[in-house]
């Protein structure tokens, strides 16, 4: 299991497949772990498209990671990290693979993850698929801050030395904002990317915010109907069409 060693701790990575690079952020939120992609043995299926099978078979190199503190990556926490200590490990991870340009693929907290890594590196990401992505809902406001707090108690658990003030301004960083939290309604409305948008519907996926990203974003395009078996292949297929158009030319 290949680890990309980063000044603070290290990330395991897969890669699959061959052709021009999707990087994957994994449904999970604080999580977000690679096996999030497949369904258990003993669960229920997806309802979304492993795409860690599903862009290999078109064709394209599926880069598919554990987010620092998740799976089994494990670095430091402190407390000025937030969405651009993200941003840094994933930037640092196709420099790693050798990858100058690339598109991006996040479900859940990974379309915050699309947008940050847009806004940190515009001329390398070449297009971002927004899956179900988080927001601030309007009537359960507390909803993230109350996750990362039950968070912040498992890892304090497994790692003692931790530090909770560490921990609480991590987590400031990270959910004291509206709309989507890594980004403002600003940087959205001049997204320089195009955009793929499969609508959230539930608490931590609030429609209200995937009304507003189809709104903001310049020239998205919107699956509305793409979540649970029935749709897997219209899901499949228009993400995959979004992202063959939007491959640069060799």
């Amino acid at each position: 299991m290949p680890f990309l060693d980063r000044p603070d701790g290290r990330i395991r990575y897969e890669i699959h497949g061959s052709g021009y690079p999707v990087l994957l952020f994994a449904p999970g939120g604080l999580r977000s772990r690679l096996e999030m992609w497949s369904a258990p043995p003993e669960g229920p299926p997806r309802p979304w498209v492993d795409w860690t099978r599903g862009l290999p078979a078109a064709g394209f190199t599926a880069v598919a990671m554990d987010q620092r503190n998740a799976g089994q990556s494990r670095a430091a926490i402190e407390a000025d990290h937030g969405w651009h200590t993200y941003a840094e490990d994933h930037l640092a991870l196709m420099d790693h693979l050798g990858f100058g340009q690339f598109r991006v693929l996040g479900g859940c907290i990974g379309g915050s993850f699309c947008l940050k890594v847009v806004q940190a590196a515009p001329r390398r990401v070449t297009a971002a698929v927004l899956q179900n992505p988080i927001g601030l809902h309007p009537e359960h406001t507390t909803y993230f801050p109350d996750s990362h707090a039950e968070w912040s108690r498992e890892q304090r658990a497994a790692r003692p030395e931790l530090s909770e003030a560490a921990l609480a301004g991590f987590g400031r960083n990270m959910w004291d904002h509206d709309f989507v939290f890594c980004v403002d309604r600003a940087f959205a409305r001049a997204c320089p990317v195009p955009t793929f948008l499969l609508p959230g519907t539930d608490i931590p996926h609030p429609a209200a915010t995937s009304a507003e990203l189809a709104e903001l974003l310049p020239g998205v395009e919107v699956l509305t109907d793409w979540r649970g078996p029935a749709h897997l292949p219209q899901q499949q297929a228009g993400v995959l069409a979004f992202l063959k158009r939007h491959t640069p030319a060799p």
